[in-house]
């Protein structure tokens, strides 16, 4: 009898030990997998290049393109300089579309304000998810400006062709990780609107009238003048004022602190994310038409400076490393929304 219960609890103290192997083994797997994750987030940060991000601003913001007012010709060129920068890329455009334009006709865009405009098109390209295609991150920036205004063109090179050059770099560096096997496991859609200036008419637009339902849409990062510095960081540029992450999901504030924190360092300023701030930043821009919608998002901005909405607003004054590294932010954004296991969580209901 004895001996029987010394084999026993020799028995059960082998089956012990392997279960805690196994539970380590196990453990072990996850890590590696999340420092995986990590490090190809690193490695495609650095595929976000100053040099391209210059090279596309100088020709975005350039007198060539007449200040891309709202269905203008010299916004259309520009457009066809996104659409060539990611065919270059292999960057296609989504599933459902024709090609790379959303069409957008002047009824709508004057229904408002009647202000004569032309017919204009918001511009997408997509990333096909690996896993969970049907669920889409959405990464926005306007790509029009004023125009010409008593004979000076308006070249936006900040506002919003800063953002316009940003989200361009981030669909490629989206479009290297798959072509190298680390692709997102949700859609990324990339999408430049038209229209902003005017009254986010492009955004509203696609809100109206969506590719793909706004139900299956986990987020929205919008880039909204990335490439100077405030008055209020007069001595610094390493800063992104960050407006509207904790609105509708506690799940996309921790994400843009916690990427932050380990991988690009910026000094995140919520100075502008009172909804009783007088500016209202919050409502203009295009991420609105998404959060008044339930779809959590988050607006990436420099403030605004003496060339906001001047014709001095030009590439040379544009701070490359600051431009950099706030579109590693947005990229290091979308890259953890896109690769988690689960979608953000919508646990607030304060979109509007």
């Amino acid at each position: 009898m004895k001996s029987n219960l010394v084999a026993l609890l020799k028995k059960a103290t082998l089956l012990f030990i392997l279960t805690v192997l196994f539970t380590n083994c196990a453990t072990q797997k996850t890590t590696v997998t999340s420092k995986s994750v990590a490090t190809s987030n690193t490695n495609y940060l650095d595929a976000i290049s100053i040099e391209s991000l210059r090279a596309n601003l100088t020709k975005i913001a350039s007198d060539e393109m007449q200040g891309r007012d709202t269905g203008s010709e010299g916004q259309k060129k520009a457009g066809r300089y996104i659409i060539d920068f990611y065919k270059s890329h292999g960057v296609g455009f989504p599933k459902g579309a024709s090609d790379y334009y959303q069409h957008i006709p002047a009824a709508f865009l004057n229904a408002k304000y009647n202000e004569n405009l032309p017919d204009s098109e918001n511009i997408w390209a997509f990333i096909e998810g690996s896993e969970k295609p049907n669920e889409i991150v959405v990464i926005s920036a306007h790509y029009d400006h004023l125009g010409i205004k008593n004979g000076e063109i308006h070249n936006g090179a900040d506002d919003d062709g800063s953002g316009t050059v940003a989200i361009m770099e981030i669909a490629a560096a989206f479009q290297k990780a798959k072509n190298e096997g680390h692709g997102p496991k949700r859609s990324i859609l990339i999408l430049h609107m038209t229209g902003e200036e005017h009254g986010l008419h492009g955004s509203r637009y696609y809100s109206e009238n969506p590719l793909f339902p706004l139900a299956n849409t986990v987020a929205d990062i919008n880039i909204d003048m990335i490439g100077r510095r405030d008055s209020f960081h007069k001595d610094s540029s390493n800063y992104v004022y960050v407006i509207g992450s904790d609105y509708l999901s506690s799940d996309l504030y921790t994400i843009c602190e916690s990427v932050n924190k380990e991988f690009i360092h910026l000094d995140l300023d919520y100075k502008y994310n009172d909804k009783k701030d007088p500016n209202r930043f919050y409502y203009r821009s295009d991420h609105y038409n998404f959060a008044k919608n339930g779809i959590p998002s988050v607006f990436l901005f420099n403030g605004t400076h003496e060339d906001y909405h001047k014709p001095t607003d030009k590439v040379n004054k544009i701070e490359f490393d600051a431009l950099t590294k706030r579109a590693q932010l947005g990229f290091a954004i979308a890259w953890e929304i896109a690769n988690r296991k689960d979608r953000l969580v919508v646990d607030k209901t304060d979109g509007q």
